[in-house]
Parts: C-alpha cells; structure tokens; sequence
C-alpha cells in the first residue's frame, strides 16, 4: 500500500532547511555553490616590466552576492565556505620573441597563497596564457582575494591582452 507524506519544509537532524514547497508543486532548494561571481578584464592593461602588478578587472560578468569590489579589485564573500577559484590572463609583449616570463599570483588578505607560471629561456614567445585553479577557504568575514601578474619583457613595455582575461571563485557545497 503507498502512502503519501505531505509537508512544506523539509529539514536535516539539525533543523537546517534543505528544501521548501508553497503548496503548488513549486520546490525551492538551499543555494548550492551560492555566492560566485566572474569578472573579467576586456581593455587592455599597461604592466610595469618586471613588477608584480594587481589586474584592474575592468567588467562585472555576474556576482550574486555582490562581493566583488570594483574599487580595489578584489572578492570578499559574506559567507564562510571552501571556494573554488579559477583565473585566466594573456600576458603579452608587444614585440616577437620578447617575453622572458610571466607569473599569475592567487593572493589571499594581501599575501601570495598559489602561483601559476611560466619561464620561457631562450624559447621566447610574444605571448602566453595563464590558468589557476585552487580551493580556499574563506571566514566570510575579514577574508579576500585579488589577482596579481607579473611579467619580465625584454622590450620593457608588457601588457594584459585584451582579452582571455577572467576571475572567478563559488562556494563549494551547501
């Protein structure tokens, strides 16, 4: 014989809401991966030759908890959590053969926590692109992150291209 349970909250042992019904068939589930957001940086940005250099991310793709600061270029999320982080850049020299190397830099409340990088020797390209991925946990109270890149050119006028260029970070899990 089938049974039917009819209910409007369903709840874990600890009394945290895992989902909710209005009594019309609509379910409504807890945010997983709740708050992200995505920048990107679409003109193009000067860089010192050969110092580290914070990316002014110059386009908000989406942020729904409106974490990202668009003054200082970096992402403080309210809600504690491990966040999945993934940044992209396209270093470039300006010039062939010109670029020696270039680093992407994680920073976490205005220290380095992750690097990706490359070291080009005598095989010197134009250009390059970065990719990092990396977890981190975040207190969702003080904690923030930035992106910083640097690049060693020999013609002294590097550059982020563009293009290619992203920033982005969600809270994994519920």
């Amino acid at each position: 014989m089938a049974g039917i349970i009819k209910v409007n909250q369903y709840q874990d042992f600890n009394g945290n809401t895992l989902f909710t019904s209005d009594g019309s068939g609509n379910l409504t589930t807890q945010k997983v991966n709740y708050p992200y957001f995505q920048v990107e940086r679409d003109a193009e940005q000067s860089i010192s030759d050969a110092t580290t250099t914070k990316i002014e991310w110059d386009t908000v793709t989406f942020d729904t908890g409106n974490f990202f600061n668009t003054t200082d270029y970096s992402y403080k999320p309210l809600v504690a959590g491990k966040y999945f982080v993934h940044a992209q850049t396209y270093p470039d020299s300006k010039a062939d053969s010109q670029l020696d190397d270039c680093f992407m830099y994680l920073y976490k409340n205005g220290s380095e926590i992750h690097q990706s990088g490359a070291n080009f020797n005598a095989n010197n390209p134009r250009n390059f692109t970065l990719n990092m991925c990396f977890t981190v946990d975040m207190n969702g109270t003080t904690d923030y992150l930035d992106i910083r890149l640097f690049i060693d050119d020999d013609s002294g006028t590097p550059r982020i291209q563009a293009q290619k260029n992203v920033f982005s970070a969600f809270r994994m899990g519920s």
